[in-house]
């Protein structure tokens, strides 16, 4: 538990609280919920739980508008629950990273609260304000990401402050030293309380323009097409700001001052992603980053390569975190499911391919069960983003619904509540943790784990690609293996004289110098030397 490294390779378990288990009864998730599970997530073979929010919040976003920093929402617990958590996380060798949301907060924090009453206010300067234009309208383009301009009225000041997302969710001014701080304390705040790293929520958003000054149009002719205006934009001063940079440094010199730290940083970009994840993880800067080129619709082998590639050829020195599934986007499983041949075989294709990665990885809850997404109706919805671009947009919900443990137990056994926060629905109850046996999604993640853990060459082998046809993605990790997975739903087979032992497979045949894969079938093997 002291390996100040232990992060490179590692495998991190995503939980979100409000859905992984209802320990009182009252519908939604909980820190003793989570407490209750722990054995099962350390039983999968992980490295590490990271905690999506769970400070004290009006929930307007789930968790992302956070009115108090150093305490827990009454909806999943209290510190001391949190600590137990942390104690028993501990015991049975899981590290625990928590996700802090500092490039924002809820305007219900007391900070903002007192800046905006007045110019002259305590924390005047904590927040992004800016006069109106002579026509009365915003001081620039800058667009929110959940819908319309990023700029909000406040009578009281007679000027416009500034969200990236919700009005609900106003933007701290980075540029004041003392907001640097207040970030840097509050983090300190929950090293000292023993938690392992941070998930950084949009880390490229910290830090605006001074001279607020328009993004320009995007480029590229798709944009025109987009549903939210945000998209139109080519985010050149609203964030992704040289003075980021600084600031990671000082966040990984405080990390450096406690043993066997980390930091991922999430990188919200649709431009130039796989360059700031360089970037940002180059140096003494953040320890590890992901961006949403993975999370998409594209599943090609070329995209694949493209994308690893990328990252070591921008930053030889720096270090990615991959993930195919998360709480902001549909369930893969979902996703990709036309390149498969059914929802078992596809999810342990994907789950060989993720665990196969160069760098780190993260797993979402119930992707180790092949949990699909949940189709909802518009008045099921929670999710501002659901709710503003319907039905473009479905928004996030489909992804949040709650695990199911037990399919013959109310709710799956995620709660005996007569009503849970989202609804748990019948496609996700044939996909029980409680109902996976041998050969189901769960058993193959498990020894899929086991092998990344016990083969160091999986977590920090360098990758050399085999130059394959379509729908075949392989490549060599160190000297020891070679790995090749067929994207499609259709039989395939290729050349292969490297493999010299069969560690792992599914659909494979090996026959006189060829190898036959059927539809998402995969081969993982020691290579001949």
């Amino acid at each position: 538990m002291t390996d100040a490294n232990w992060w490179r390779g590692s495998v991190t378990y995503q939980i979100y609280p409000r859905s992984f288990m209802d320990s009182n009864g009252d519908g939604v998730g909980d820190i003793k919920g989570i407490t209750s599970k722990l054995d099962y997530i350390a039983d999968l073979g992980v490295d590490a739980i990271w905690l999506s929010p769970i400070f004290t919040s009006p929930m307007k976003d789930m968790g992302y508008d956070v009115s108090d920093y150093r305490d827990i929402d009454p909806s999943f617990g209290s510190l001391a629950d949190f600590d137990e958590m942390v104690a028993k996380a501990h015991a049975l060798g899981l590290k625990v990273i928590i996700d802090q949301v500092l490039s924002h907060c809820s305007n219900e924090h007391p900070f903002f609260q007192d800046a905006r009453q007045s110019r002259d206010s305590a924390k005047s300067d904590w927040f992004v304000w800016a006069d109106p234009n002579p026509d009365g309208s915003a001081p620039n383009n800058w667009q929110s990401i959940f819908g319309g301009i990023a700029w909000e009225w406040e009578p009281r000041r007679k000027q416009y402050y500034f969200h990236n997302f919700l009005k609900e969710q106003p933007d701290f001014n980075f540029h004041n030293p003392e907001v640097q701080q207040y970030a840097l304390d509050t983090m300190r705040f929950w090293l000292e309380r023993g938690v392992d790293g941070f998930r950084l929520d949009t880390v490229n958003f910290y830090f605006h323009d001074k001279l607020l000054r328009n993004d320009a149009a995007d480029f590229r002719p798709e944009a025109r097409e987009a549903f939210n205006p945000y998209y139109m934009l080519y985010h050149l001063f609203s964030k992704n700001q040289p003075e980021n940079i600084a600031f990671l440094e000082r966040m990984r010199a405080l990390c450096d001052e406690y043993d066997a730290r980390t930091m991922v940083g999430e990188v919200g970009e649709w431009h130039h992603p796989i360059e700031l994840m360089g970037k940002y993880t180059t140096g003494k800067r953040l320890h590890m980053a992901y961006s949403f080129d993975m999370l998409g619709k594209t599943f090609t082998a070329g995209h694949f390569r493209k994308t690893v590639e990328s990252f070591y050829e921008i930053a030889p020195k720096g270090w990615p975190c991959w993930a195919f599934s998360n709480h902001d986007v549909v369930r893969h499983a979902t996703r990709w499911q036309d390149h498969g041949t059914d929802n078992a075989a596809l999810a342990k294709l994907c789950g060989a391919l993720l665990l196969s990665l160069e760098g780190s990885i993260c797993m979402y809850q119930g992707e180790e069960l092949g949990q699909t997404e949940t189709v909802l109706s518009y008045d099921e919805l929670t999710d501002p983003q659901g709710l503003t671009f319907w039905p473009e947009d479905k928004g996030r919900d489909g992804c949040r619904t709650p695990m199911v443990w037990d399919k013959t137990a109310p709710n799956g056994g995620f709660s005996d509540a007569p009503r849970t926060w989202l609804p748990v629905k019948e496609p996700q109850l044939a996909k029980a943790a409680s109902e996976q046996g041998d050969g189901s999604v769960l058993s193959f993640y498990k020894t899929m784990l086991a092998l990344r853990k016990s083969e160091t060459v999986l977590k920090d082998g360098r990758t050399s690609f085999l130059d394959l046809p379509e729908p075949l993605l392989g490549f060599t990790r160190g000297d020891a293996f070679i790995c090749v997975f067929n994207l499609s739903s259709a039989p395939q087979s290729t050349p292969l004289e490297k493999a010299r032992e069969i560690v792992l497979s599914e659909g494979e045949e090996l026959d006189q110098g060829a190898l036959k894969l059927a539809g998402n079938g995969f081969l993982i093997a020691r290579k001949a030397q």
